[in-house]
């Protein structure tokens, strides 16, 4: 890959995150790219937008004309909508990262980059294949069709015998079956958008495209263009037509995430298009059919917005033919477990650590914590864990202070824990009680560091743990 930023600290700064999975060769200017480009084969270029002469969409636009394979990121440290959108229709670009970036979120879209770059040369020998030989193309489209559902299905959706989030599976089942908008509701990070590919592969669409928007994470005026498409001339940087998601997933499914956040403006707009089942690009003038099936996603409480005035609700109704709830990691405990396991073997063959193990303390640790963030802050914590160890087994002490006190919002949770009637010596035995279980949770039940800690002998230990029913 090919660095070019006018800057040297973060041309070393770049290279020190890729060198290990990429050969990063780096260009301080435009010239220096271009002689380097000529001579060197290059998969992705990242190039900085405002450097000394050319700008990176400029520079990104040759690149497009003359490298077309090599696929374009621009990194700023400036969030210019006008940029951005310059930089999709003029350079094609893959990616715009904002600066202060996080090395892990560079490395990973650079991976991302190269895998796309990957599956367009299989585009492209598929499209080939497809003049020689439709026999064999149809039978490696089946299955890959099968690999899709076998990797997205139902059974994908990792939970023990029993969980609550089982009726959840049998209803999503059942309506994946028939044409119907789906409303997914529940707290950030319980897994709402596995349910929706779940869904998208159960249902005669599986064949078309699964298009994910996240609605908050655009700007309106964007959100619109994005989804919809544009013409070209429509506003200032929109030099070419611009074909929106509804578009690319005919006879697919839409998935809006957080579609809550969305305008009352924007909300109008796509009411209309889903009562008419056509959408209208920025700055055109004819209608497009489009035939899609949306399945929309909220951690908010639509009803009470509708009732606030923020949701329409002939949206909301239109959207919400079956409404799914999937439940918090907190209401279906026993599921923590088999998650856990799952994002252990998946953290730790992204970060190198193959055979990585749960031992029975670490797991009691994650079992009497709350998880507010759901699986998603499940998933950062086995991550952070497992960075900060050597061996192979999941060491309690690694995990954060939070987890091994059991609460997760720090003094709140504290508070709310506290007994409110008893006598003083009963509440005092409460207390004494959560004391002892956090340290013991900490120190992964070893009676001797514990003692230590909290200056008492193990026979004086073991006393209390008796009297306070902490034994087992």
């Amino acid at each position: 890959m090919l660095v070019v930023d006018d800057e040297v600290r973060s041309q070393d700064a770049i290279r020190r995150t890729l060198d290990e999975d990429f050969t990063v060769f780096t260009a301080s200017n435009a010239d220096e790219a271009r002689r380097l480009l000529e001579r060197q084969p290059v998969s992705v270029v990242l190039c900085d937008q405002r450097m000394p002469g050319t700008t990176g969409v400029a520079f990104l636009k040759e690149v497009r004309e003359r490298w077309p394979e090599a696929v374009r990121m621009v990194i700023s440290g400036y969030t210019d909508s006008e940029d951005i959108i310059a930089g999709i229709n003029e350079a094609g670009i893959y990616q715009y990262i904002l600066k202060p970036w996080a090395p892990d979120h560079l490395l990973d879209s650079v991976r991302n980059a190269v895998e796309a770059q990957a599956l367009q040369r299989q585009t492209s020998r598929l499209d080939l294949e497809l003049r020689t030989s439709t026999g064999v193309l149809r039978q490696r489209t089946a299955t890959q069709i099968d690999r899709a559902r076998a990797s997205f299905g139902f059974e994908r959706l990792v939970r023990a015998p029993g969980s609550p989030l089982d009726g959840v599976c049998a209803m999503a089942q059942r309506v994946a079956r028939y044409d119907l908008s789906v409303l997914v509701l529940g707290e950030s990070g319980t897994g709402k958008e596995l349910l929706a590919r779940a869904i998208h592969y159960a249902s005669p669409r599986l064949t078309g495209p699964f298009v994910v928007e996240n609605c908050a994470a655009i700007p309106d005026t964007l959100l619109e263009s994005e989804l919809f498409g544009h013409k070209r001339g429509a506003f200032t940087g929109a030099y070419e037509d611009h074909q929106g998601l509804f578009q690319r997933a005919h006879g697919g499914t839409v998935f809006l995430d957080e579609i809550g956040e969305t305008s009352p403006a924007f909300q109008v707009r796509l009411l209309r298009v889903l009562q008419e089942g056509e959408v209208r690009p920025v700055g055109g003038t004819r209608p497009v059919p489009v035939d899609v099936r949306v399945i929309a996603a909220t951690h908010r409480d639509l009803e009470q917005r509708v009732r606030e005035g923020l949701f329409r609700e002939d949206l909301y109704y239109r959207l919400a033919g079956v409404s799914i709830t999937v439940p918090p990691l907190r209401e279906r405990a026993a599921d923590i477990a088999p998650i856990a396991r799952q994002l252990l073997q998946d953290v730790a063959n992204e970060l190198g650590h193959p055979g990585a193990t749960l031992p029975d303390a670490t797991l009691a640790c994650l079992l009497a914590y709350p998880w507010p963030g759901n699986i998603r802050e499940l998933r950062n914590e086995i991550a952070r864990a497992l960075a900060l160890q050597d061996g192979s087994a999941l060491d309690a002490a690694a995990l954060s202070a939070r987890v091994l006190q059991g609460h997760g919002k720090g003094g709140e949770d504290l508070r709310a824990a506290l007994p409110t009637s008893g006598t003083l010596a009963e509440r005092l035995d409460v207390i004494e009680a959560m004391v002892l279980r956090e340290t013991l949770q900490r120190h992964r039940w070893n009676k001797t560091r514990v003692a230590q800690e909290l200056g008492l002998s193990r026979v004086g230990l073991r006393g209390k743990m008796q009297r306070l029913g902490l034994e087992k």
